[in-house]
């Protein structure tokens, strides 16, 4: 993460200026708090596919005809505004003043935008290339400067997947990191179609991997459900029980054993939260959709090698010495 703080108050905004001009496009900036000018940035590299992350002051930017002639990476850019107000307008549109949304720009048009407010704007952007996205481009232009819903539907799964590969994305390999790429540009590229109804304009592999990443989200939006069940994850998803298992099997993991894993995952992770030493074992294994305590009790020990409550009161004792660790070695 590049932090202005790293830089002399006095050449901070023109440090961030410059980092905008390499990393996105060239604009002219403007800054009411220029003098005290606070930004940070970060950059993960996904292939074809970049995430930049951005926060900083409020301003005003401005793209033109004769920046776009001297520099243009052809890219389109999706923003996840994760906090703070903005707006943005291209292409004779105007996205209003929004904040959690998404936007899609084209860096070789013209466009305006603004933070409005005192407080800093928080972005997590996704650079694709023009040429990567599987749409057209007199298509896609309907979309510029319109505020996509990031809370329901593959707007919600798009930002879902953006704000993770923010977190955790500099802790993947090189390998890694090219398939992130690659689903995030399926997603970006499914979301966007389903805005204007050119799905049949993916290929069938790319709807492939967005349609996994739906049922994903929809398993553990679901886990708590006693009644999620292969076949519910296939009839919510138009899909025969069949269709299911064989799109699953490429995995590796059947449709049944994803669920309890990551059943087992979060009641795992709640006995391993000291904040939560006073919920009953049972109340953990029934909030992530377990209701036979025996059975849960099995599939724990035969996952993790404890039972439950063993693995709830070793797990202070493994937490405090993994934080001693780093300590003894200096």
């Amino acid at each position: 993460m590049m932090s202005s703080a790293a830089v002399p108050a006095a050449d901070r905004f023109d440090w961030f200026a410059d980092v905008v001009a390499q990393e996105l496009v060239s604009t002219s900036i403007k800054s009411e708090h220029a003098l005290d000018f606070r930004a940070e940035a970060a950059v993960l590299d996904l292939g074809s596919v970049q995430v930049k992350q951005l926060g900083y002051a409020p301003l005003h930017s401005r793209r033109t005809a004769a920046h776009v002639r001297s520099s243009d990476p052809e890219q389109y850019q999706l923003g996840l505004v994760t906090s703070g107000t903005t707006w943005v307008a291209q292409n004779r549109h105007d996205s209003g003043p929004f904040s959690g949304d998404l936007v899609l720009w084209d860096t070789s048009r013209p466009f305006e935008s603004g933070v409005l407010g005192t407080q800093p704007l928080h972005v997590v952007l996704l650079s694709l290339p023009r040429t990567a996205l599987p749409l057209r481009s007199d298509r896609v232009e309907r979309l510029l400067a319109e505020r996509i819903p990031a809370d329901r539907g593959m707007g919600a799964i798009l930002a879902q997947y953006m704000r993770s590969l923010a977190a955790h994305g500099e802790e993947c390999g090189p390998g890694e990191l090219e398939q992130l790429g690659s689903v995030a540009l399926d997603l970006a590229g499914a979301c966007l179609a389903g805005r204007i109804g050119a799905e049949d304009e993916l290929s069938e592999e790319s709807r492939t991997r967005a349609l996994l990443a739906r049922i994903d989200a929809f398993i553990g939006h679901n886990l708590g459900d006693p009644e999620l069940s292969p076949s519910v994850v296939a009839a919510r998803h138009s899909l025969s029980l069949r269709r299911l298992q064989l799109l699953f099997r490429e995995r590796g993991e059947s449709v049944a054993a994803t669920i309890r894993r990551r059943r087992l995952e979060r009641c795992h992770a709640d006995l391993a939260d000291c904040a939560q030493l006073a919920v009953p074992v049972h109340t953990v294994a029934l909030r992530w959709g377990f209701t036979n305590a025996s059975v849960f009790s099995r599939l724990f020990r035969d996952t993790y090698g404890l039972s439950p409550s063993g693995f709830r009161r070793a797990a202070p004792r493994q937490a405090a010495a993994a934080a001693e660790g780093p300590a003894r070695e200096e």
